[in-house]
């Protein structure tokens, strides 16, 4: 009966020891999970608040950038606006054109984009000329006059920059000569109108700053509709104005189209 007695106990001894040491390792798995999930959570943290100051460093940046394109905006509306009265003004310019010459009944073929005036050369010169003869002479005692009281009227001087007389000729000879050609002819309309033209003392005098003599010889031809050179067409003078500030609204134009495709 001892001995049973001690082998229970010796059984009893040994079945809690190893429950003890059962537990002991259970409680030592549970507090390593803690640990661990203590260190992923820091981390989670850590990587939170770092997404969170990612987040907010990119919304300050979208509100500056929100804030520069507001800015944009406003200077593009502002350069819309001063395109629209240049080309407010063109138009204007050339719809006063168009009235003057119509009440004189001079049939003047006015580009309505550009204000661009053609002439054809033999209306002013003789054949491989540049000396303005009696016919071109009489055309622009009645021409001048009206096309510089337009654009030196109190309503559009101030807006001029450049009045541009442009010769031109037919591929005809070569490039030089018709250069030279192109830059006579130019230069004797302008030496007319500054001189022995109908033209005022004081129109004279204003026409002087802003008048140019451009030749250009046959590098800008007229073609027919099936391609070719039509000669006597190329064969002409355009008359053109250019408003102040024209190119850099040009450019800004540019910028406002690209702007719109974007």
């Amino acid at each position: 009966m001892r001995r049973r007695d001690h082998v229970k106990k010796e059984e009893n001894v040994s079945y809690w020891q190893s429950y003890s040491d059962m537990m002991a390792a259970l409680l030592l798995i549970f507090v390593l999970v803690i640990a661990v999930a203590i260190v992923a959570l820091n981390d989670y943290k850590e990587k939170l608040a770092e997404q969170n100051e990612e987040l907010l460093a990119r919304q300050d940046l979208l509100e500056k950038q929100a804030d520069e394109y507001l800015k944009l905006k406003e200077e593009l509306e502002e350069k819309q606006a001063e395109i629209d009265k240049i080309i407010g003004v063109k138009q204007e310019i050339i719809e006063a054109l168009n009235q003057e010459f119509s009440k004189e009944e001079i049939a003047i073929n006015i580009d309505q984009q550009t204000g661009a005036i053609v002439f054809d050369a033999s209306i002013l010169y003789d054949r491989s000329k540049s000396e303005l003869k009696g016919e071109g002479i009489q055309f622009l005692d009645r021409f001048l006059p009206i096309y510089i009281g337009v654009l030196f009227s109190s309503e559009f001087k101030d807006d001029i920059a450049e009045i541009i007389i442009e010769g031109h000729t037919d591929t005809d000879s070569g490039y030089m000569y018709n250069l030279g050609l192109s830059q006579d002819r130019a230069l004797s309309v302008v030496e007319y109108c500054l001189s022995d033209s109908s033209l005022s003392k004081e129109q004279k005098e204003q026409l002087r700053s802003v008048i140019t003599a451009n030749g250009r010889s046959f590098s800008n031809p007229v073609y027919d509709a099936d391609g070719k050179v039509n000669l006597t067409k190329s064969r002409r003078v355009e008359v053109k104005f250019r408003l102040k500030d024209e190119e850099m609204i040009q450019e800004l134009q540019g910028i406002l189209e690209r702007g719109d495709t974007q």
